[in-house]
C-alpha cells in the first residue's frame, strides 16, 4: 500500500526545483545590489548557466514553465497603452528594415559557418536564424540537420545577449538618460483577470497549433485590455522579479543538456558567429531606431538576434520601448517560422567540398 500523502520522489523533485530557483534568485539579487541593468534577468540566467556547466541542474516541470509564459505575456502586454499604440504608426519602415536585417544576419552568419567552420548550408543557416529557436529545432529535426551544434550556437548567442547586452548599452551610453519607468501595480483581482484571459486565449492558440501559444495568448489578451484602456498598470514588482528569475532559470538550464566535449569544440565557432550576427544587427538597428523615433537602445534590443520572450522581457526590465521591441521580435518570429521551411526545402543537406 502506498504511503499517505505525496510520493517521496515528487517531494524530492519539488525540493530540487526550489533550490534551483533559489540559486538563480541569489544571482539576480547580487546583480541588483551591484546596480547592474536588468539585474534579475541577466544575473539569474548567468549563474544558472555557470552552475549548469559544472553540474547539470534539474529542469523545471511544465507547470512552472507555463505559469512563467502566461505571466510574461501579461507583463509584456501591459506596455500596449493607447499612447504607445499611437506611436506605433512610425514602425512600418523600421519593420521593413528588420526583415532585411534578419535576412542579412542569416546570410552573413551562415556564410561564416559555411566557409570557416565548413558546415553544410542547412546547419549553417539554421544556426544563423535570429531567434525562433523552437521553430529552428523543429525544422532541423525534419531536415536531418545536426541539432547539437545548431543548439550550441543558438543558445550561446541568447545567453550572451541576456548576460552582456544590458551592460554594453550602459557602458556605451546607448541607454544613458533613459527614464526609469513609473509602473503602477494592478490589484490582485485585476492581475488574476488578466492572467486568466491570457491563459484562455493561450489554450485556444495551443489548440489551433500556434508556436509559444501561452505567451502569445497572454500577450495579446493583456495588450487588448491595456490598449483599450480597460486596464492600467502592470503586475506588482515582486511578481515581475519572480517571472524574470523563472525565465532566466529556464534559459540558463538549457546549456546542461549539451555534451561537454561538443560544447568545448564549438565554443570558438559560437563566438565568431555571435560577433558576425550582432555586428550586422546593430548596423541595421541605428537607422531603424531613427526612423521609428525611438532610442538606439530600444533599436539594439529590437534587432538583437535573441529569443522573443527573453529580449522583450529584457527591454521591459531596462525601461525601453517594450511595444517597439516586442513588435519587432514578434514579426521576425512569424517571418522566420513561415519562410524558413520554404527556403530550406530547396537547400540540399550536402557537406562542403
Amino acid at each position: 500500500m502506498k504511503p499517505f500523502g505525496y510520493p517521496t520522489n515528487r517531494l524530492v523533485i519539488l525540493w530540487r526545483e526550489i533550490l534551483v530557483i533559489a540559486l538563480a534568485t541569489v544571482g539576480g539579487g547580487a546583480f541588483a545590489l551591484l546596480g547592474m541593468p536588468a539585474a534579475w534577468l541577466s544575473g539569474s540566467m548567468l549563474i544558472s548557466a555557470a552552475v549548469a556547466l559544472v553540474r547539470p541542474l534539474p529542469n523545471l516541470r511544465r507547470p512552472w514553465f507555463d505559469a512563467t509564459m502566461v505571466l510574461s505575456g501579461a507583463i509584456l502586454g501591459s506596455a500596449v497603452t493607447p499612447e504607445a499604440l499611437a506611436a506605433a504608426a512610425r514602425y512600418p519602415a523600421s519593420l521593413v528594415l528588420l526583415l532585411v536585417g534578419a535576412t542579412a544576419i542569416m546570410l552573413a552568419t551562415g556564410a561564416y559557418l559555411r566557409h570557416v567552420a565548413r558546415w553544410p548550408w542547412i546547419d549553417a543557416l539554421l544556426a544563423s536564424a535570429p531567434g525562433a529557436l523552437s521553430t529552428v529545432l523543429a525544422v532541423a529535426q525534419e531536415k536531418g540537420a545536426n541539432i547539437g551544434r545548431i543548439s550550441v550556437v543558438q543558445l550561446f548567442r541568447l545567453l550572451v545577449l541576456v548576460a552582456l547586452l544590458p551592460s554594453v548599452m550602459q557602458l556605451s551610453g546607448a541607454a544613458a538618460g533613459m527614464p526609469v519607468p513609473d509602473i503602477k501595480a494592478v490589484d490582485a483581482g485585476t492581475m488574476f483577470g488578466v492572467a486568466m484571459a491570457g491563459l484562455a486565449l493561450g489554450l485556444f492558440f495551443e489548440r489551433i497549433g500556434l508556436s509559444a501559444p501561452l505567451m502569445f495568448g497572454a500577450t495579446f489578451a493583456s495588450a487588448a485590455l491595456h490598449g483599450s484602456g480597460l486596464v492600467e498598470g502592470s503586475l506588482p514588482m515582486p511578481i515581475q522579479i519572480a517571472v524574470q528569475v523563472l525565465l532566466a532559470t529556464t534559459m540558463g538550464g538549457r546549456i546542461a543538456h549539451i555534451p561537454r566535449d561538443e560544447l568545448k569544440g564549438l565554443f570558438p565557432l559560437a563566438i565568431g558567429g555571435f560577433a558576425v550576427s550582432i555586428g550586422v544587427a546593430f548596423l541595421f538597428a541605428w537607422p531603424a531606431a531613427w526612423l521609428a523615433g525611438v532610442s538606439y537602445a530600444s533599436g539594439m534590443a529590437a534587432f538583437a538576434p535573441g529569443g522573443l520572450e527573453a529580449m522583450a522581457m529584457l527591454a521591459f526590465a531596462m525601461g525601453l520601448d517594450t511595444l517597439y521591441v516586442g513588435a519587432h521580435h514578434l514579426v521576425r518570429f512569424v517571418a522566420i517560422g513561415l519562410a524558413m521551411p520554404l527556403v530550406l526545402s530547396r537547400v540540399k543537406n550536402a557537406p562542403p567540398r
